[in-house]
């Protein structure tokens, strides 16, 4: 388990808790409510869980307040997936929070570059916002991604 500071505090997640599933059902729900199915591309509870994958939850006291995840796509190369602020906590530091803790777990893990996939439009541009305040720049598809108009893809070496 790791202080965030504040009273906040991230923990390694087995994603067996109903509160963290749930968050999850609303995180997948977004994506296809805004991309088409195709074209989303975030793990289901079962890639979580797979091999070369680290999930995070962040809380605030007893309350989740968001999550994220770390897959490993080879011993230098790493993905953020499913980054997802609760909606009772959004526009406060949740996300950058865990993105802090995220790429501080890539770096001490030998990770020398981090990239992401995320969507475009409108509903995606904090999330875009966020990548980009982190150091984040646009770049082309990586691992098994093919370019995508629904697609926006980011890296930065850390």
């Amino acid at each position: 388990m790791a202080e965030a500071g504040g009273g906040w505090r991230i923990v390694e997640d087995d994603l067996s808790g109903a509160a963290i599933r749930a968050l999850l059902e609303q995180h997948f729900a977004g994506m296809l409510a805004n991309s088409p199915p195709g074209s989303c591309h975030f793990l289901d509870l079962g890639g979580l869980r797979g091999d070369g994958v680290t999930f995070w939850s962040i809380h605030r006291g007893d309350d989740l307040a968001g999550c994220g995840a770390l897959k490993l796509l080879d011993a230098r190369h790493g993905e953020i997936k499913s980054m997802r602020t609760h909606d009772a906590f959004l526009r406060r530091g949740v996300a950058a929070r865990l993105l802090d803790h995220i790429m501080g777990e890539a770096k001490a893990r030998g990770v020398e570059r981090l990239s992401l996939e995320t969507g475009s439009g409108a509903a995606f541009e904090p999330a875009l916002a966020l990548y980009r305040r982190h150091g984040f720049e646009d770049c082309e598809p990586f691992a098994d991604y093919r370019p995508d108009p629904f697609s926006r893809f980011m890296t930065r070496r850390i």
